[in-house]
Order: structure tokens, then C-alpha cells, then sequence
């Protein structure tokens, strides 16, 4: 199977489909389809109705977007008259309600408006690895909402996989070994690479850093020089709060120092221990990922996949934990911004 499906199969658990309207009212509002039929994520959602405004359509749906949603794990909301940020951020605020604050990060953003983010500032060569934003968090995003604003002359797709899936290719006793242990995180900020303190809590005062962890269950330490160290064991398969599904949802296989680019890693090797890499993961109990483990979830990220090409005023509607998303590379100007939608803690999830 190659990496990226592009025309191979999305799973047995759709069968064969065909378009359909769809819409919560008589008249069929929208359409409502798979990319293709051989896939079941993203669910593409059309206006069946010259002019439909999104925003009025969601407000009015609110439930039929809801059961889509944790169905597929992702909508792709294309050809609606949402033609800037501003009727974007109206958008999500019609479904979701207030807009999520991006706290205790991990990747450099840009703030565009309020609450609405760039998706990631990484250089346009690199790809994002495949994850579940903040899924490494004591606090995460339920709903993730992207908004092409300007699509790549070439590449820059943002492929979304099916976590259910994810779960079902990882090996039993590997799933074994990370629900007895658990991951442990651990980050360092202030050491010449990665984010800063002050970034990464939005805070500038070591104390507001300090209160965040202890209220959060985060240990920390000072190193000296204004450096920091961050410690949490999180869980690695959980219960979806709204399904019940057990899925895969953590951030083992991002942080964990071997997927990143080879120059990259073999830099950062050079200079730094394990201990004090700018993300890095182990068991809960600190002993070291096997590389064949790493490797083998990678693969399975990869394995389900699934891209589409941008098109101006397209809105990806992701559930966060039903969801992966990553990032292709790409050539020319790209704006695709993000918000975050409905908090839920950590502690809150069931295995």
C-alpha cells in the first residue's frame, strides 16, 4: 500500500456509495458525498442551492453536521460563498461557539485574527507528520476548522486518516505495552532549538508558567539561565467522549525524535541527550520507544491517509480525535489558517 492512498482502498467499512442530497430539510439544502467511493473520510459537502450561506446552514443543522462528523471524522465543506477570514471565523463560531485559545503549544503560529491561527509556520519544503492536535495536552481541541484562503501553485495538501484505523493496524502487543505504560513527555524550552517558555504557555512570568503545571498535573523544572523543563505521562488510547470508540490519540510518535528528518535529528543528537531534546517520548515509565515500535506506528499513520487538493474557500471540518491531519509540502504562496473549537481535558477521557 503506498503511503499516501491516492486511489487505493479507504476501508471496508463504506461498501459501495453514490451521491446523494442530503440536507435536514425537504428541499436538499446540500449534497453531500465521499472524495471518492472508495474512501470514507472526508464526507464533501456542497451547496445544493445557488447562494446557501454556510454559517445559516450550520446554525439550522447543527445535529446533522454532528452525526456526519462522528461518522467520517471529517467534512470538507467546498463551493460555499466563504470568501475571507472573517466569514470563516463567523462559520466556525455558528457550529462551535467560542473560538479555543492555542496554549501550551508545540508548533510556531501566527496569529491572523483573534482566535484564528496559520496552520503551522514550518518551511514550505518540510512535511508535518501526521497527529491529533494537542493530543499530548491536559487540554485539547474536540474540533479542528481549516480555511483555504490561498491554495499552493503545487502540493501542500492537507492529508486527514481515520485514528479508528490507526488503532486497528498497530500490532496487539504493542497496543499492550502503551496502555500498561503509558507515554511520557518530555519537553525542554530556552535551549537554543524549539519553542520558548514564553511561547509555548503564552506567559511571560515564570510563576503564571508554574501555576499553569501544577493545575494541569505538569512537572517542571528550572534548569538555570531561564531554561525549562516539562515532564507528563499521558494515556495512548482512549475512549472518544461522544462515540465510545476506543482510539489511538497521543503524541508518541510525533515527538519521538526519530521521525523527524534525518539532518535534523542526527543535529539535534550531536548536541543534546534524549533527556534534553526540545520534545521527545517514552514509556510512562521513562524507559526508551523501541525503533521498530516508532517505525511500526509510523506506518500505520501513513498507512489511512487520505489527500485532497485545496480550492480557494474550502473549510475542513476535522473531529480532532476521529482525525489525523498532516501536511505536504509545497511551491508557491499558501494560506491555510486554522481555529480550535470546543476545550476538553485530558483527565476527563476514559480508556
Amino acid at each position: 500500500m503506498s503511503e499516501i492512498q491516492k486511489a487505493g482502498p479507504g476501508g471496508p467499512r463504506i461498501g459501495a456509495v453514490r451521491r446523494q442530497a442530503v440536507g435536514g430539510s425537504p428541499q436538499g439544502m446540500v449534497r453531500m458525498e465521499p472524495l471518492r467511493a472508495d474512501v470514507h473520510l472526508p464526507l464533501v459537502v456542497r451547496p445544493a442551492l445557488p447562494g446557501l450561506k454556510l454559517r445559516g446552514w450550520m446554525s439550522d443543522h447543527r445535529g446533522l453536521v454532528e452525526e456526519k462528523l462522528l461518522d467520517h471524522g471529517a467534512l470538507l465543506f467546498r463551493d460555499f460563498p466563504v470568501r475571507s477570514i472573517e466569514a470563516f471565523e463567523e462559520v466556525a463560531i455558528a457550529l462551535s461557539g467560542e473560538l479555543v485559545e492555542y496554549r501550551f503549544r508545540a508548533s510556531p503560529r501566527t496569529t491572523v485574527k483573534d482566535r484564528i491561527y496559520t496552520s503551522t509556520d514550518y518551511p514550505p519544503e518540510q512535511s508535518i507528520f501526521p497527529h491529533n492536535e494537542h493530543s499530548y495536552s491536559p487540554v485539547f481541541p474536540l474540533r479542528l476548522y481549516f480555511f483555504c484562503e490561498t491554495p499552493a501553485s503545487k502540493g501542500g495538501e492537507t492529508p486527514v486518516g481515520d485514528t479508528r484505523r490507526v488503532l486497528e493496524r498497530i500490532d496487539a502487543d504493542v497496543r499492550q505495552r502503551f496502555e500498561k505504560n503509558k507515554i511520557l513527555y518530555v519537553r525542554n524550552y530556552g535551549d537554543g532549538f524549539g519553542l520558548s517558555w514564553q511561547t509555548v504557555f503564552q506567559a511571560e512570568d515564570p510563576a503564571q508558567v508554574e501555576a499553569y503545571c501544577r493545575a494541569q498535573g505538569i512537572a517542571y523544572e528550572w534548569k538555570g539561565n531561564g531554561r525549562l523543563r516539562t515532564r507528563q505521562v499521558g494515556p495512548a488510547i482512549v475512549r472518544h467522549p461522544r462515540t465510545g470508540e476506543r482510539i489511538w490519540f497521543n503524541h508518541a510518535t510525533f515527538f519521538h525524535v526519530t521521525t523527524l528528518p534525518k539532518e535534523l535529528r542526527e543535529s539535534l543528537l550531536d548536541q543534546f541527550t534524549e533527556e534534553d531534546l526540545p520534545n521527545h517520548t517514552f514509556y510512562g515509565d521513562g524507559s526508551p520507544i523501541e525503533p521498530d515500535v516508532v517505525e511500526h506506528l509510523r506506518g500505520a499513520y501513513r498507512d489511512v491517509l487520505i489527500e485532497f487538493s485545496w480550492q480557494r474557500g474550502d473549510i475542513l471540518l476535522v473531529d480532532n480525535m476521529l482525525a489525523v491531519h498532516s501536511r505536504n509540502p509545497y511551491e508557491g504562496p499558501r494560506k491555510i489558517v486554522v481555529a480550535m473549537a470546543e476545550a476538553f481535558a485530558s483527565r476527563d477521557l476514559t480508556n
